[in-house]
C-alpha cells in the first residue's frame, strides 16, 4: 500500500497563493469554500531578538492531510468517506448524505459543505490526475517550487515537481509530461528536526512542512 502526500518547503514558500487558485480552479471548488488555505504564521519575534523589528514569518498552506488513520472515516455513517490503496482519503459522492459529520471531525478544519449539491468535499490530492502518474495541480503551479508530491514509503528526498529554469522542457498536459526534479536534488539540507507536521490527535496526518531556522508554529 503506498502513502501519497506532498511535502512544501516553507523557506521556498513565497505566499503567491497559485496554489489555492489552482485547486479551485482544477477541481470547480465553489465560491467560498477552499480545498487548500494558506495561513500567514507571523509576524512573530525571533529567539533573542532584540527589538521590535528583529521578527519573522512564513506561509503554511493547510488542506487535507491524508492521515493514516482518518477521523472522518471512522465517524462516517455510510462509508462516503474511505480510504484508497494508494494511501488518500476520498469521498464518494453517491453515498455521502450531508451530515458533516466528518467535518466536524476533521482536526483541521478542511472539509466543506457544497451547498448545491449538498454533499461535504476536500482536497482528493487531484486523484483524477495522480491516479494516471501525473501530479496535483497545486504542484504543478507552486510559484516558489516549494511543494513536493510523492509515496512517504520511498522517502521524502524522492517526492518531485515539475523542473524549473529557462532551459527546461516545461511543457505540460494535465498529467505533467515535462521534466521533473526530486526534493533531495534541489531542496538545500535541511535535518529531521526541520520536518514537521500540522497536530498529530491520533489521526497521523501524512503531509510534511520542512522549515529551517524559523519557530515552527504549525503544531500550535
Amino acid at each position: 500500500m503506498a502513502n501519497k502526500a506532498i511535502v512544501t518547503d516553507l523557506n521556498r514558500c513565497v505566499g503567491c497563493l497559485a496554489c489555492m487558485v489552482a485547486c479551485k480552479a482544477v477541481n470547480n471548488v465553489p465560491i467560498g469554500s477552499y480545498w487548500n488555505k494558506v495561513l500567514r504564521i507571523g509576524p512573530s519575534l525571533k529567539a533573542g531578538a532584540t527589538s521590535a523589528h528583529d521578527v519573522e514569518m512564513y506561509y503554511l498552506p493547510v488542506q487535507c492531510q491524508h492521515c493514516e488513520n482518518p477521523e472522518c472515516v471512522k465517524v462516517c455513517p455510510t462509508g462516503a468517506s474511505h480510504k484508497l490503496e494508494d494511501g488518500t482519503v476520498q469521498i464518494d459522492k453517491s453515498k455521502c448524505i450531508g451530515c458533516q459529520f466528518c467535518a466536524m471531525a476533521c482536526p483541521y478544519g478542511v472539509r466543506y459543505l457544497n451547498e448545491e449539491e449538498r454533499v461535504v468535499e476536500k482536497c482528493t490530492l487531484c486523484e483524477q490526475i495522480t491516479a494516471q502518474g501525473g501530479l496535483p495541480q497545486c504542484v504543478i503551479q507552486c510559484g516558489g517550487r516549494a511543494r513536493f508530491f510523492g509515496d512517504l514509503d520511498e522517502g521524502i528526498d524522492s517526492f518531485e515537481a515539475p523542473e524549473i529554469g529557462y532551459d527546461v522542457d516545461r511543457s505540460y498536459d494535465n498529467l505533467y509530461t515535462g521534466n521533473r526534479v526530486k526534493l533531495g536534488d534541489m531542496a538545500k539540507e535541511y535535518t529531521e528536526a526541520d520536518v514537521h507536521h500540522l497536530p498529530d490527535v491520533g489521526n497521523g496526518p501524512h503531509f510534511a512542512y520542512i522549515l529551517r531556522d524559523r519557530d515552527w508554529k504549525g503544531g500550535e
